[in-house]
């Protein structure tokens, strides 16, 4: 396959008007510095400053330089699909465009996955130049993102990676999912995965775009994608089998407790009725909500076949094929 460039760098960006020019003049130096053809794609998510007025100056100077403005603040999410869908680069870089992640980290990345074949490379930002309100948090988030996904990637969050352009053209990412991109790509068949350290910078200019609540909805945003993932094809494996193991429960405390009264009915003469008993009603909302699950997944069953698109496989390599 033939790729208009050696590498795409992807930067999403949010009102970072002073460090714009630095970060691009650093790319720069660093691509030229290492022979590497390239692009580097803008996304600007709605600024409020003057960052699109920046990014028309650099495009103007270097038509290397291409950007992409959003009418409104998207995300951070929407910013990479954008970028991804446009870029044209064999390795693709995505880093934050407040300057706290290295360009000269980028020969490295490239080398990882050109030459050691990994899908995809994460940074890791061991020694991080954050307050503890930061830091602390994105530990036990990283610890329960890796315990969920199987990945023993130390920072999932990391801005600054690098992926076969494969794989930024196969995943889809949008709402907060940026986080999870290693989890999405290792769901879609893209199992090399791998981890370097990298700089962490001091920020230079302005102030953080992101404050506490990240991490709550980061963790929201974990069980969704775990779900979607596992479940998105077979949701009748997931609805189906709560559904039926609520059902039993209920049949068999239901038929319990009609046992008990048939068995004591005959020495004591009279016992207490069925339908008073608390645990009843128990076992008879677990049949109504065993039943309610199983017809759920059976509909979700049905709307997944019937929105299923022809030829949706991923196919890694053709040989041979009869024409």
């Amino acid at each position: 396959m033939q790729y208009a460039y050696d590498i795409s760098v992807v930067v999403p960006l949010f009102n970072e008007e002073e460090s714009l020019p630095e970060l691009v003049n650093w790319i720069k130096r660093v691509m030229h510095a290492n022979g590497f053809s390239y692009e580097v794609i803008l996304v600007d998510d709605g600024s409020t400053d003057r960052s699109w007025d920046v990014v028309n100056e650099l495009s103007e100077q270097d038509n290397t330089i291409k950007g992409i403005s959003f009418n409104r603040n998207y995300g951070k999410s929407a910013a990479l699909n954008e970028g991804f869908q446009r870029c044209t680069g064999e390795v693709v870089i995505t880093m934050d465009a407040d300057l706290q992640d290295s360009p000269e980290e980028i020969p490295a990345l490239y080398d990882m996955i050109k030459r050691q074949r990994y899908d995809l490379v994460s940074g890791w930002k061991k020694k991080r130049y954050d307050p503890v309100s930061k830091t602390v948090p994105s530990k036990l988030f990283n610890a329960a993102t890796r315990k969920l996904s199987g990945i023993q990637l130390h920072d999932f969050n990391c801005g600054l990676k690098a992926y076969r352009q494969l794989v930024v053209k196969t995943i889809e990412v949008h709402g907060e999912m940026h986080r999870y991109i290693p989890v999405i790509a290792k769901w879609n068949g893209f199992t090399r995965i791998g981890e370097k350290e990298v700089q962490h910078q001091e920020r230079k200019y302005g102030t953080t775009k992101f404050g506490i609540e990240r991490f709550i909805f980061g963790f929201l945003d974990l069980l969704s994608i775990s779900f979607v993932s596992r479940f998105k094809k077979r949701p009748m494996h997931f609805f189906g089998t709560l559904g039926t193991v609520s059902f039993v429960v209920g049949f068999v405390i239901t038929f319990w407790l009609i046992i008990q009264k048939v068995f004591r009915l005959y020495p004591e003469g009279r016992v207490r009725d069925v339908v008073d008993q608390p645990l009843f009603f128990l076992a008879l909302v677990a049949v109504i909500v065993g039943v309610q699950l199983f017809l759920a997944g059976f509909l979700a069953e049905m709307i997944s076949l019937a929105s299923a698109k022809k030829n949706e496989y991923l196919i890694r390599d053709r040989v041979g094929m009869i024409k």
